[in-house]
C-alpha cells in the first residue's frame, strides 16, 4: 500500500509535471551567418523568408519542427518540475530566499539543457541543409545519421552541450529569480483582472532581460551545432571559444545577431510572460482541485 508520503510526493510531482507541460523556428539561420563577405547571408528579415521560399519551398519553413515538438512538453515539465524540487532542496540550506530562486533556477536549467541537446542538434542539422528539394532526411534518419558518425558525445549527439547548459542555465537563472522576487516584492491585487495584469507585466520583464542576456549563448550554440563553415576544419569548438571568435571576425551586432527578428523576439517576450501565468493558474487549479 502507498504511504501518505509517498502518495503526497506523487501528487505533488504530478501536479508540477502537468502545469510544467502545460506552460510550452528560433531565428537559427540569420544565427549561423559568418560575416557579411557569406553569400549565403539574408540581408533582412523578409529576405531570409523570399530566399527560403523560392530555394526550399513552403517545407523549407518547417524544417526541423519535429524535435522541438517532440521535446517541447517534456522540456516544460522537467523546467518546472526541477525548480521546485532545486527550490525545496535550497530552503533546508539557509540561503537566502532570494538567492535560492536564482540558484533553483539556474539548476532547472542545467537540468533542463540535458535533456533538449539531442534534440537541438538533431533540429539544427536540419534546418541548417538548404537542399531542401534535393536531399531531406526525416528527423529520425538525421538522430541515425548523427550517431552513426559521431556517436553520442560532445562531437555527435551532444554536440555543444557547454553552450546549451549555459544557454538554459543562464536563462532559468533570471527567469525564475527575476520573476518571484519581483512578484513577492510587489503586492497582490484583490482585483482577478489587475492580479493578471500584474503577473503578466513581471513575467515580460523576466523574459525580456533573460532573454536579452542569454543570446551570446543561443548564437554560440547554433555555431556550434551548425556545419562547420570548411568541411572537415572546426572553427566553433567550445562556448566561450565560439563567442570570442564571433565577436573578434563580426563584431558586438553579430553576437546579438538575433534581435535582427523583431517579430521572434517578440514571441519569445510574450512566451515567457505566458508560461510562467499558465504555469502558476494551472498549478494553483490543480492544488485545489486535486
Amino acid at each position: 500500500m502507498t504511504s501518505p508520503k509517498k502518495q503526497g510526493l506523487l501528487r505533488e510531482a504530478s501536479h508540477q509535471i502537468i502545469a510544467g507541460g502545460s506552460a510550452g523556428k528560433t531565428n537559427f539561420r540569420f544565427q549561423i551567418q559568418r560575416g557579411t563577405s557569406d553569400p549565403h547571408n539574408y540581408k533582412s528579415l523578409a529576405d531570409c523568408f523570399r530566399t527560403v521560399f523560392r530555394n526550399e519551398g513552403i517545407y523549407g519553413f518547417y524544417k526541423g519542427i519535429l524535435p522541438p515538438i517532440l521535446a517541447e512538453t517534456p522540456k516544460r515539465a522537467v523546467k518546472f518540475f526541477t525548480f521546485e524540487q532545486y527550490k525545496k532542496l535550497l530552503s533546508l540550506t539557509g540561503l537566502p530566499a532570494g538567492l535560492a530562486l536564482s540558484v533553483a533556477g539556474l539548476g532547472s536549467g542545467l537540468t533542463e539543457a540535458l535533456v533538449v541537446n539531442p534534440f537541438e542538434v538533431v533540429k539544427v542539422g536540419l534546418q541548417a541543409n538548404r537542399d531542401s528539394f534535393q536531399v531531406q532526411p526525416s528527423t529520425f534518419s538525421q538522430a541515425r545519421n548523427i550517431i552513426n558518425a559521431d556517436g553520442f558525445g560532445l562531437r555527435g549527439l551532444n554536440k555543444g552541450l557547454t553552450s546549451t547548459l549555459g544557454r538554459h542555465g543562464v536563462f532559468n537563472m533570471i527567469y525564475f529569480g527575476f520573476y518571484f522576487n519581483v512578484k513577492d516584492a510587489i503586492p497582490a491585487s484583490q482585483d482577478p483582472t489587475l492580479e493578471f495584469l500584474r503577473k503578466f507585466a513581471i513575467g515580460l520583464a523576466s523574459g525580456t532581460i533573460s532573454s536579452c542576456v542569454n543570446i551570446p549563448f543561443d548564437v554560440a550554440k547554433s555555431r556550434i551545432q551548425a556545419p562547420q563553415p570548411i568541411p572537415g576544419e572546426i572553427k566553433y569548438r567550445t562556448c566561450f571559444q565560439t563567442m570570442g571568435l564571433v565577436y573578434r571576425e563580426e563584431g558586438i551586432i553579430m553576437c546579438s545577431i538575433v534581435l535582427i527578428s523583431m517579430p521572434r523576439c517578440l514571441l519569445l517576450l510574450l512566451g515567457g510572460a505566458v508560461m510562467l501565468l499558465v504555469y502558476e493558474y494551472v498549478s494553483g487549479w490543480l492544488n485545489k482541485n486535486w
